[in-house]
């Protein structure tokens, strides 16, 4: 999970059906979350006699608060797309369409609203929340200011402010 969770672009779980202990810790480990409404999610494993082991007891809590956190793994409460979408566990949950995959669309209709946007930033600046989250504020202004100086020098920053001023769509290159 944390392989996952380290990789440099942005990555998107879409959860389509069942979720649970194991398969919510990899949606967990992922920047980003889609669900249909339909879907199940949970961290179940203390209804097994377990806790989450990988990533699910710490990931869950700094993603929807510590108190529902709690409530989830304490009981094995299961939540559908909707409930999770409330609780922040989901960035979008939409009606499961005819053929079972819309969970899966909507990633990539996110994903697609992401790939015109400059890859060097993106990296960057995922790179600057994932370390700044884990620190205090006076060390996360630090990890920006260390990322936002790697993006200065780059050529997609420079097309950036270019195609800005030109009034027309950027071409990054990912250098």
């Amino acid at each position: 999970m944390t392989q996952i969770a380290s990789l440099p672009m942005p990555t998107i779980a879409a959860m389509d059906g069942v979720a649970l202990g194991g398969g919510l810790e990899v949606a967990l480990a992922c920047d980003l979350r889609t669900a249909a409404y339909s879907a199940q999610m949970g961290l179940i494993e203390t209804t097994r006699g377990l806790l989450p082991g990988a990533g699910g007891s710490q990931r869950l809590p700094r993603m929807v608060g510590i108190t529902l956190a709690k409530e989830l793994i304490f009981t094995g409460r299961r939540v559908g797309g909707q409930t999770a979408l409330e609780m922040g566990l989901v960035n979008r949950a939409v009606e499961q369409n005819q053929t079972g995959d819309a969970a899966y669309r909507e990633a990539l209709s996110l994903a697609r609203e992401i790939l015109p946007q400059g890859p060097i930033a993106v990296r960057m600046a995922k790179e600057a929340m994932n370390r700044g989250v884990e620190v205090d504020i006076s060390s996360a202004m630090a990890i920006e200011r260390m990322c936002y100086a790697r993006v200065i020098p780059t050529r997609d920053r420079q097309e950036g402010m270019a195609a800005f001023i030109e009034k027309r769509p950027p071409r990054y290159t990912g250098e």
